[in-house]
C-alpha cells in the first residue's frame, strides 16, 4: 500500500512538471478537501518579526493533513514565499499532531481545523510587511483515499493568533540527548518528574532515508523516567552511526488535549540505569517479588533441559554429602559460595558492559568462541576424570573426600556451564535486573545463584534429607564411571558448538589442544599412580594452552561459521524490517529467539514448533515465521529481547493483524501454536 501511494504522488508529480510548460502555469489540485487561508501577524513589539498563519480547514471530519513527518506514508507540506529582500522565512511551527494507523501503517495527521505558524524575519532598518504572499501544497486523506492539495496564498490581517500559538507545542528549555543502540533509538528528555505524563508518543521530526536512521512508527515505545529525565525508545527500521545527525527535532505529546512539547536532541549517552517504566506503562514489580522470581528461577533451574548434561558433576556432590554432619555443612557452603560468587560475577560483568553500550544479555559467554573452546577441554577433562584415568586431590568431582576449595571450584563450574537458557521466572527477575539501578540488578543475580545452589544448602544443613541419599561405598566407583556418560556428550555438543560458531580451522585447533590436554591428564594419573610428580609437565603445559588461547584461536575464528538452516515451519531470518514488512502484509507472526547452546530452545522446537501439525496450521492461515538465531552475538537481537524485558532466549511472541504482540511462555506445549492459529482465524 505504501509503494503504491508512493509511485501514485511520484506519478502526478511527473504529470505537473511535465504538462506545467504548456500551460504557461503549474498545475493546479485546488484545496477543496482542506481549504487554507493566510494570516499575517506584523507583532508591533518585536518590531523585526512577524508571523503567518496558515490556517487548514477540511470539508468533513473524514479528511485529514499532515504533520512535517508524515510517518510511513503521507507528505508534508511544501511552502514557497514570495518575501522581500532582507526578510526571511524561519522553520514552521505545528501543533502537536496525532497517530493514526492503518493497515500497520503509522501515519502523523490532524484532524479537524489546525494551524500551522511561519516565523518571518527581517533585517534592521527594511520596512514591515503589509502582505505575504506565496504558493502552497500539501495533501489531504481519508482512510481510504489520498488527494494532493495546493493554493495560492495572499495573507490578509486578522486571526485568532492568541489560540494560534497557545496549540503549538512549547520549546524543551534544556538541549536533550540521544543515542542509536542497534536498532534502537533512545531520546533522554530532561522533564521535572512532577510533570503528569499521559499516554506519551515520540514524533520524531526531521529522520528519512538521507540519514540513515528511519523509525519503526508503528512499533511500540518505551517510557521510562529516571528522576527528572524521561527516556524513550523507539525502535529503527535502519540504523546507521556512520551518518548520525547533529540534531534530532520532534515533539513530545501526552494527554488527552494535544500537550505536548517541542526539543531538540544531540548526540551523547542516555543511561537507563535506575530508569522506572512510567505509571501506566507496563510496570517493573517490586524488588522483593523480582528476587522471589529469582530464586524460583534459580530452582526451577536444577530440572531445566539446559542443565542436564552437569547433573552428573550435582549427583557427586550429593553422594558426598552423606558423609559426617559437619563436612556435609561444610561442602554445601563452599559449593554455594562457588555458585553465587558465579551468578554475581556474570551479573557483573553482564551489568558493565551493558553500561558501557554492548548490547549483550544472559548467557553471553557462550556465543564467544574462545569461551567455548575452554568449556569443551573443561568437559573433556572431567570426563577423563570420572572415567578414573587421573584424580583431582579434594576436587568434589573425584569421588573421594571433598575439601572445602574443591566443593568452591564445583560450585563454580556448575553455575558457569549450568547457565545458557532462562526458564520461567527467570525472564522476568532477569530480564528487570538489565534496567534496574545496579545494585538492585546485582541483588537479582545473586539471588538467581542462591535458588540453583538452594537444593544443596538444604541437603547440607536438613539432616532427614541426607539420610535418604545411599551410603558412601564401593559403589561410588561404578556410579563415577557411569556419570563418564552424560560429561562426555556435554563435550560432544560442546565439540558441536565449537564447530558451529567458531568455523572449521577454530574446531580443528582446539581438538587438537584437546587431545594434548587429555593425554596430559592420562600421563599424570599413571604418574599419581606410582607416587611420582607430574609438576614439569604442566610446568610446561599450561604456558602452551595458554598461549593458544590467548594468541592462535581468536585468529582462527571464522566469520563463515555455520549458522542454523531451513526448519520444518519455514521460517525466516529475523530483523526489525523484516518484522515491520511481515505486520504490514496483515498477517499473522510467529516470531522466536533460540540459539544452539540453549537446549530449552531446542527442546521447545523439538516439542511444539518443529511438528508436522504446527507446519499444517500455520501454511493454512498463512502465518509469517521469523527467527532470531542468537547463537552469536547479534546487537539487533539482544536489543529487542532488551526492549521487551528478556535477558536470553527461548523468546516466542505471536502478533495478530493489527494488534500488539503477545509473549508466549518459555515452555511451549506440543499444541499451543496450533492452538493459537485457531484462537486467531
Amino acid at each position: 500500500m505504501r509503494a503504491a501511494f508512493a509511485a501514485l504522488i511520484a506519478l502526478l508529480c511527473a504529470v505537473s512538471a511535465a504538462w506545467s510548460p504548456v500551460l504557461a502555469q503549474p498545475v493546479r489540485y485546488g484545496d477543496e478537501n482542506i481549504a487554507v487561508r493566510a494570516f499575517l501577524d506584523p507583532d508591533p513589539a518585536r518590531p523585526n518579526e512577524a508571523t503567518l498563519a496558515l490556517h487548514f480547514t477540511p470539508r468533513s471530519s473524514e479528511w485529514h493533513g499532515y504533520w512535517s513527518n508524515p510517518g510511513d506514508a503521507g507528505q508534508g507540506m511544501t511552502l514557497s514565499l514570495d518575501l522581500p529582500d532582507g526578510w526571511t522565512m524561519g522553520e514552521p511551527l505545528y501543533p502537536v499532531p496525532q497517530t493514526l494507523e492503518i493497515a500497520g501503517l503509522m501515519n502523523h495527521v490532524y484532524k479537524g481545523e489546525y494551524t500551522v505558524l511561519v516565523p518571518l524575519i527581517r533585517s534592521a532598518g527594511l520596512p514591515e510587511l503589509e502582505r505575504v504572499s506565496g504558493r502552497i501544497e500539501y495533501l489531504a486523506c481519508t482512510d481510504t483515499i489520498c488527494v494532493p492539495q495546493d493554493a495560492v496564498i495572499s495573507s490578509t490581517v486578522g486571526g485568532d493568533f492568541a489560540a494560534w500559538r497557545a496549540a503549538i507545542a512549547p520549546p524543551l528549555d534544556r538541549v536533550a540527548s540521544y543515542e542509536v543502540s542497534g536498532e534502537t533509538l533512545r531520546i533522554g528528555l530532561p522533564l521535572p518528574a512532577s510533570l503528569d505524563l499521559a499516554a506519551p508518543h515520540l514524533f520524531v521530526g526531521n529522520l528519512d532515508y538521507s540519514t540513515g536512521i528511519r523509525p519503526a512508527y508503528a512499533d511500540k515505545q518505551t517510557f521510562r523516567r529516571a528522576g527528572n529525565l524521561l527516556i524513550a525508545e523507539v525502535s529503527l527500521r535502519e540504523a546507521s552511526q556512520a551518518s548520525l545527525p547533529p540534531v534530532i527535532s520532534g515533539i513530545l505529546a501526552f494527554g488527552s488535549a494535544g500537550e505536548g512539547i517541542r526539543f531538540k536532541a544531540r548526540p551523547g549517552p542516555v543511561p537507563l540505569e535506575g530508569a522506572e517504566p512510567l505509571a501506566g506503562a507496563a510496570a517493573t514489580p517490586p524488588l522483593a517479588i523480582l528476587l522471589l522470581a529469582a530464586l524460583a528461577g534459580g530452582l526451577i533451574l536444577n530440572i531445566m533441559p539446559c542443565v542436564f548434561p552437569i547433573l552428573s558433576l550435582k549427583a557427586m556432590t550429593l553422594v558426598k554429602a552423606g558423609s559426617s554432619e559437619r563436612a556435609a555443612r561444610s561442602d554445601a557452603l563452599a559449593y554455594t559460595a562457588g555458585v553465587v560468587l558465579a551468578c554475581a560475577g556474570m551479573g557483573v560483568v553482564i551489568l558493565t558492559l551493558r553500561a558501557g553500550g554492548e548490547q549483550i544479555g544472559w548467557a553471553f559467554q557462550l556465543q564467544e568462541p574462545v569461551v567455548l573452546a575452554v568449556l569443551f577441554l573443561l568437559a573433556c577433562a572431567i570426563t577423563a576424570n570420572f572415567l578414573g584415568l587421573f584424580e583431582i586431590p579434594g576436587m568434589a568431582i573425584a569421588g573421594g573426600g571433598g575439601s572445602r576449595s574443591g566443593s568452591f571450584a564445583t560450585g563454580l563450574l556448575a553455575a558457569f556451564v549450568a547457565t545458557p537458557c532462562t526458564g520461567p521466572f527467570m525472564a522476568l527477575a532477569l530480564g528487570a535486573a538489565l534496567v534496574l539501578s545496579p545494585l538492585e540488578g546485582f541483588a537479582i543475580f545473586t539471588m538467581l545463584g542462591v535458588g540453583l545452589a538452594l537444593p544443596f544448602l538444604a541437603i547440607g544443613f536438613v539432616p532427614a534429607l541426607r539420610r535418604r541419599l545411599p551410603r558412601p561405598g564401593p559403589w561410588m566407583a561404578t556410579f563415577r564411571r557411569w556419570m563418564a556418560l552424560p560429561m562426555g556428550l556435554t563435550a560432544l555438543a560442546l565439540g558441536w558448538l565449537v564447530w558451529r560458531i567458531g568455523g572449521g580451522v577454530f574446531s580443528a585447533v582446539t581438538l587438537v589442544l584437546a587431545v594434548v590436554v587429555v593425554m596430559a591428564l592420562i600421563y599424570t594419573g599413571r604418574q599419581q599412580a606410582g607416587g611420582k610428580s607430574t609438576n614439569f609437565v604442566w610446568s610446561a603445559l599450561v604456558p602452551l594452552v595458554l598461549v593458544m588461547m590467548i594468541f592462535v584461536l581468536p585468529k582462527a575464528v571464522s566469520d563463515q561459521a555455520s549458522q542454523s538452516g531451513s526448519d520444518l515451519v519455514g521460517s525466516e531470518p529475523f530483523s526489525e524490517t523484516a518484522l515491520a514488512k511481515a505486520r504490514a502484509d496483515g498477517r499473522p507472526v510467529f516470531l522466536y529467539f533460540t540459539a544452539d547452546w540453549c537446549l530449552s530452545c531446542k527442546v521447545n522446537e523439538s516439542v511444539a514448533i518443529e511438528r508436522e501439525a504446527t507446519r499444517d496450521a500455520f501454511e493454512q492461515a498463512g502465518v509469517v515465521t521469523l527467527r532470531g538465531d542468537w547463537t552469536r552475538r547479534d546487537a539487533e537481537i539482544a536489543d529487542f529481547l532488551a526492549q521487551h524485558g528478556a535477558a536470553g532466549v527461548p523468546f516466542y511472541m505471536w502478533f495478530e493483524p493489527g494488534e500488539r504482540g503477545e509473549q508466549l511462555p518459555q515452555v511451549l506445549t506440543p499444541d499451543l501454536l496450533a492452538e493459537k492459529v485457531k484462537s486467531s482465524s
